[in-house]
């Protein structure tokens, strides 16, 4: 097959696969948005009355009465989900009853400080989890593939919010290697990156162990040994891109998790970044921000699982041809 014909293949594969997903996507969103907006609406908090009291001024009666007159609060549930999704759709999340900020900008002045505690965490779990689940494939039924099996069920036991607490003792109190209160430098980013990967690279470890197992057994491996290519170009050049589908699938997931902000680890370490933003938004039940932060999840992990599921078709032909069918078996 020439390149021109493999590009062809691709760009087919690419507009089928659109039109295959966005709308489902689109669907998923919309339905995301109707029950957000139900549940905020069923909540028993009055959203005027929480107005009121997050600046600390207790409301009169008729000042309420005016006030969600003025919200719109007294319209139909249907009218006003409507009219609100209206505004989310030209990018307007509605402002933040305890700042009086702009949603959109609250969420966009958090994402740095996420996406960076993201990216570490990412980083210390791809670098650790992808040598040991690949070793621990290997060394099948050894000593040392038992011993990481047995760490990593250690550390996908462990709670987030235990583990944070431990990591910040130890390092931020007894040995003060790492600042107790975070400053958002790379330091305080340290320990909370840690609570994330530990639990990450544990679920990784035994994945990548299974991906790796099942390339090992296929036929093309045993002949490539037969033919006496060496163990670690067959690993590196065969077996390795063979386990790659299911570990993007693994990153796609885990970047939405991520980036959907962490909020049990971000309040404990003070991280100021989009999972402490929410928190604080519960505990004062301001509305718009919590359904902003709604929004903002299903965009990301409905993104990257798109994003996850193009990448893995490309890099598997096969999956191509079974989910697809559009290219020639033939070929």
């Amino acid at each position: 097959m020439d390149g021109k014909q493999v590009f062809s293949d691709r760009t087919v594969f690419c507009a089928a696969f659109c039109s295959e997903t966005v709308g489902g996507t689109l669907f998923v969103l919309l339905g995301v948005t109707f029950l957000t907006f139900i549940i905020t609406a069923a909540a028993p908090s009055d959203a005027a009355e929480m107005y009121f009291l997050s600046h600390g001024i207790t409301p009169s009666e008729t000042l309420l009465e005016q006030t969600r007159q003025e919200m719109g609060l007294n319209a139909p549930v249907l009218v006003r989900y409507f009219r609100w999704l209206g505004e989310v759709l030209t990018g307007d999340l509605g402002a933040s009853y305890q700042f009086g900020e702009s949603v959109f900008a609250q969420l966009s002045r958090k994402l740095p400080a996420t996406v960076q505690l993201a990216g570490g965490a990412l980083a210390i779990t791809i670098a650790v989890a992808v040598p040991l689940g690949v070793t621990s494939a290997i060394w099948k039924g050894r000593m040392a593939d038992w011993l990481i099996r047995l760490v990593s069920f250690v550390g996908i036991s462990l709670p987030n919010f235990w583990l944070a607490l431990i990591l910040l003792y130890y390092f931020g109190v007894v040995y003060k290697w790492f600042p107790v209160i975070s400053g958002g430098d790379f330091r305080s980013m340290v320990l909370p990156a840690l609570t994330l990967a530990i639990p990450l690279c544990s679920g990784y470890v035994r994945q990548i162990r299974v991906a790796v197992l099942e390339q090992l057994g296929q036929e093309y491996v045993t002949g490539a040994r037969a033919r006496g290519i060496p163990e670690w170009k067959i690993l590196i050049g065969h077996v390795l891109p063979g386990a790659l589908a299911p570990i993007v699938t693994m990153i796609c997931l885990s970047v939405g998790n991520l980036l959907g902000g962490a909020a049990i680890v971000e309040t404990v370490f003070g991280w100021p970044g989009i999972g402490s933003m929410v928190v604080d938004a519960i505990r004062v039940r301001d509305y718009p921000v919590i359904q902003g932060y709604v929004i903002w999840m299903a965009v990301i992990y409905l993104g990257v699982s798109l994003l996850g599921d193009a990448v893995c078709r490309l890099l598997d032909p096969q999956l191509r041809r079974k989910k697809g069918g559009y290219v020639d078996e033939q070929r």
